[in-house]
Formats: structure tokens, sequence, C-alpha cells
């Protein structure tokens, strides 16, 4: 069989054609770079992603191909793929099958073979854009047409797509190498987290902290939330733009200053917004697990995993009782918040990794000791 081509269409025009890989078809999203150099089955398997063609900015993936093991929610939420080149012979003693066979077997419509250098610094220079990737039609005026036609991620609710039906209990712990997934230690707190998107290491994390962990849909109104008598109420990841959520922002508004609360990622804007601050969109983002971030409270250094597109404001929340604890160093966009008096902090990154460095996981911990004494603010670690 011959190699079948494949295109990506942006809405600005550019053009980038290569091979087609894993399913064939079209798909449509905010075409995105991301600098990981590993983490691949996670990236697609966050639901962060969804709405989103992903480009891995390292040359070379799959190189250790798919497991069982390594995924970040119940399906891969990643629209799209795009790679300079993916293996097709993994080799690692937990690969069970190969980047392709697992986009194909997903259907998951990915492209290889292309200058994603030259994509990146397209994306760099003019900024994140929607895109569609094709191996199905390759008529570039077509596919030009309708990339035109495709609705703006700004405003879109997108945590509707992802977020769990029901609320339910989760008990895995953390990871080892020498046992895989753990049993957590005895519970010392509830904690009620909300599902924009959440990523299921983040749940291990928690569990690992000692927590007694109830996942909620991510319209779960605070009286709902309130119902289980928590320690502390977690806000989760997820896709998409903050403000397409009236709903969550609306819940945690309300729940700020009756039970300690922590944010990650879209958790964190979540915050910001229900704080009275706005948010606004980045150019393109950051999407990488290799981000220094400086620590305002301690003045440490750490090397973060992130996935956001948006970002808050942190002089619109001045005067109003909040301040920054964390600064991202290229760019210089807040990575953190806390309320001087409330039981309430949150980042931007995650502290949970996976994939990416492990330096911020310890604001677990700064979450249990927060609900050991809820009436002060947060800890320093």
């Amino acid at each position: 069989m011959g190699v079948r081509e494949a295109v990506l269409v942006l809405r600005d025009g550019r053009v980038f054609r290569g091979e087609a890989l894993g399913a064939v078809g079209e798909a449509a999203g905010e075409v995105i770079f991301n600098t990981a150099m590993s983490g691949y089955q996670e990236i697609l398997t966050d639901p962060s992603y969804r709405g989103q063609i992903v480009t891995m900015t390292y040359p070379l993936i799959g190189n250790y191909g798919c497991n069982d093991e390594d995924v970040e929610s119940r399906r891969p939420w990643a629209n799209g793929l795009v790679v300079k080149e993916a293996s097709p012979y993994p080799s690692s003693w937990r690969g069970r099958i190969s980047l392709g066979q697992y986009l194909e077997t997903h259907g998951i419509v990915g492209l290889q073979g292309i200058d994603t250098r030259a994509l990146t610094r397209h994306l760099r220079d003019h900024g994140s854009q929607d895109g569609i990737v094709s191996s199905a039609d390759l008529d570039v005026d077509r596919l030009r047409r309708r990339v035109q036609a495709l609705p703006r991620i700004v405003g879109q609710d997108l945590v509707k797509d992802v977020t769990v039906g029901a609320a339910h209990r989760w008990s895995e712990g953390a990871w080892t190498l020498e046992r895989g997934y753990t049993d957590p230690p005895p519970a010392r707190f509830k904690v009620v987290a909300y599902d924009a998107g959440i990523k299921l290491n983040i749940l291990r994390q928690l569990r690992a902290a000692g927590c007694e962990v109830i996942v909620v849909p991510a319209a779960t109104p605070a009286a709902g939330v309130l119902e289980h008598a928590p320690d502390g109420v977690f806000l989760s990841n997820g896709p998409g733009d903050p403000e397409g959520v009236p709903y969550l922002i609306e819940s945690v508004r309300s729940l700020i200053g009756q039970v300690p609360v922590f944010g990650i990622c879209l958790g964190h804007q979540i915050v910001g917004l229900a704080a009275g601050g706005r948010t606004y969109k980045l150019p393109f983002g950051h999407h990488g697990a290799n981000h220094p971030v400086r620590d305002l409270v301690t003045g440490r250094i750490e090397i973060t995993s992130q996935n956001h597109n948006f970002a808050v404001d942190p002089a619109s929340l001045a005067g109003r009782g909040w301040e920054p604890t964390h600064v991202n160093l290229n760019d210089g966009t807040c990575e953190g918040l806390r309320h001087r008096e409330l039981p309430v902090f949150s980042v931007q990154y995650h502290p949970e990794a996976s994939p990416g460095p492990h330096d911020a996981n310890y604001l677990f911990a700064r979450f249990t000791d927060l609900m050991a004494s809820p009436t002060g603010a947060p800890k320093g670690s």
C-alpha cells in the first residue's frame, strides 16, 4: 500500500502537506503547539485539549508506543495530532501498540511528515488559529472555505462535552514503577472535585494526599456541593474559554468563603472570574512540560507542565483582597492567586504533571494544610 497523503489548512490560508497518521478522515479545531518531548498519550487523553489539534514540537514522537496505564481520562479528547515523524516501531516494555495504531483505534485524524518547526514558528508569530487536518478530502480550496466557517473558540462551552454525567467517588492512588497504581492512604479530609475535564492524575494525587474524593459534574450548583459537607472543594482543569461556563463561575462565587478552595488551570481562571476579575486569550497559549514559574511566596523557581490558552489579569482583582502568588518567567503572566483572608488559592499550571516534572507537587499538601486550618491563608511550602 502506498503512502496516503494528508493536508493541514489554517484559517489564514497557510497549507502544510504531509502523510496521513492514524484514522482516515477530517478533523477541525484550534491548532496549537506543545513543547513536551514525551507524554503524547497523556496529552491526547487530557480533556483540556478538547477542540484542539495538537502539534508536537519534538521531532520524534511515538518511540515508546502506547499502553493501558498512561491515560488521563476515559478516552482521548484531542481533535487531531500533528508530528514530524511518528515511530512505526516503538520499543518499550510497557508499550502495547504504536501511536499510529492508537490514533486509528480511537478515530483520531493525524498528520506527519511536515516541518513542525515551520508550523510552530507560524503559530508563534501569528497566533494559534483554527485549522483542518484531512486525509479524506485534499482539495485545498474546499478546505479553506470550511475552515473559514468554523466557530471561534472564544465564548464556547467545551466543558459540557468532557464533564462526567453523574457524581462518583475516586479510590485509586498514585502510580509506582514497582506496583503500578496503588491503594491510597486512609482519608483525612473529604473533597468535592468539580469535573470540568479533570485529569485522572489529579484525582490520584488528591487521594495520595489523604483525601476522600467525590467527583461531581461541572454544572453542580453550590448547594449540591455543600450537601456532601466537604472539608474542601477542588476546581479542575478543562478546555476552552472560562467565560463559556458561567454556571461554574456562579457556583464557585457562592462557595468562596464557605469552604477551602483549590483550583488548577481552568479552575484558576474560574476563581479569577468568580472573584470579579477578568480573563483574556493568550496569543498562542502555554502548552508543554518545561515552563519556568516563580513562586512569589517562597522565591523558588519551578519547571511546570502547562496547557492553557487563557490567563487571568491580576490587575482586574486589585483592591479586592487577592494577590498573585506565581508568575510565568517567559511572559510575566499570572500563574497563581490567593486571597489574603479567605481560604482559597489557585495555580494556572499542573502540579500533578503527567506528563511533566513534579516540582509543584507540594501544592496538594498546601491544600490539605488549608483544610486542616480553614480560617488561615494558604501556607508556604
